[in-house]
């Protein structure tokens, strides 16, 4: 089978795609046909070199957490899914045994993992993260949820966001954004997204969001923040400046939750205005097994439909990446073994 890897810890040109066998399943596992395998920017990182889950000594690497196909064949022991079934991966990966995993919710699990090896004609994954998906659900929709919406949904679970509140969602257009913006739709909440491009701000507009802010400094948008209204909520990928922004924008008693750092690992943030606005900052990382079983639920009814920028053949992997490299993309990028 064809599979892309990393050679390097570069950039785009340090993938490559090469031949190897076909992998076989063990006990409690399944091998599926990839129909199609969404990038992130946790699969950029590695590339780039700056992943604190991989690094250089790993290469040659193949990454790919959001993988959807069908089930080519089973282990002993698996009951769950057969053969010829199409499938979604949820991409964790926990020990099983600790308090967290015990009592929940498993992305505490401390030893927490992802999946990786998804941009490949085929992989091995455990076939009890195997969700089968309703007639009505394409693969290739599957796949562009297991990161982006996943993480979205916890992360407006941790927000405790409900219908009416509003949630502010700072560089709303890559995955995390445009899936925060979809989902706080379909809670009833508003939303306020914003993006550097005013073809990207109409985009956001087309899709949900009810005010948009064509903007990239912190302070400005702030200012355009307050002339709307305070936030019950703000779901921050960003990092960074993004952080005090968020936290000064808030209402008294609002929550910010932080999933990324695209634009640095660290913030400042103003210490009185959290403790005297009763200011929640709650970090998150991806979502349960149950959050996608609820995200294909979602799918097969309706409520909405995933956002695709573009889709790109194994052998254009490489250029993918270069695309997401450029961060001119909206909504989520797929790779089709």
């Amino acid at each position: 089978m064809n599979v892309a890897v990393f050679t390097g810890s570069g950039g785009p040109e340090d993938v490559a795609i090469q031949e190897r066998s076909n992998p076989e399943s063990g006990d409690g596992e399944a091998v599926i046909e990839v129909d199609a395998c969404a990038i992130n920017y946790h699969d950029l990182w590695i590339l780039e070199g700056g992943s604190v889950v991989v690094d250089s000594e790993a290469m040659p690497f193949v990454s790919g957490l959001d993988v959807a196909g069908v089930v080519d064949e089973v282990g002993s022991g698996v009951e769950s899914v057969s053969p010829g079934d199409r499938v979604v991966l949820c991409p964790n990966q926990t020990c099983d045994s600790c308090q967290f995993c015990r009592e929940g919710p498993e992305i505490l699990c401390e030893q927490f993992s992802l999946f990786h090896g998804g941009l490949a004609e085929r992989a091995v994954v455990h076939a009890d993260r195997l969700i089968p998906l309703p007639e009505n659900v394409g693969t290739t929709a599957a796949a562009a949820l297991p990161t982006a919406y996943m993480t979205t949904l916890q992360m407006l679970r941790r927000a405790d966001v409900g219908p009416g509140d509003l949630v502010l969602v700072p560089g709303a257009t890559g995955g995390v954004g445009v899936a925060a913006i979809q989902l706080i739709d379909v809670m009833g909440a508003r939303s306020i997204g914003t993006s550097t491009s005013q073809r990207k701000v109409d985009r956001l507009a087309e899709i949900g969001a009810d005010y948009t802010i064509q903007a990239d400094d912190p302070e400005t948008i702030g200012d355009a923040v307050a002339e709307i209204g305070a936030p019950d909520a703000v779901l921050n990928h960003l990092g960074g400046e993004y952080t005090e922004m968020g936290l000064d924008a808030l209402k008294r008693g609002g929550r910010m939750v932080i999933c990324g750092r695209h634009t640095g690992n660290r913030s400042e943030i103003d210490i009185p205005e959290l403790f005297l606005g009763h200011k929640h900052i709650i970090g998150c990382t991806l979502g349960t097994q149950g959050d996608l079983e609820t995200l294909v639920q979602l799918l097969a009814d309706g409520a909405f439909e995933p956002v695709i920028d573009s889709t790109y053949d194994l052998s254009e992997t490489d250029r993918a990446f270069a695309d997401m490299q450029n961060r001119d993309v909206f909504g989520k990028i797929l790779v089709l073994p």
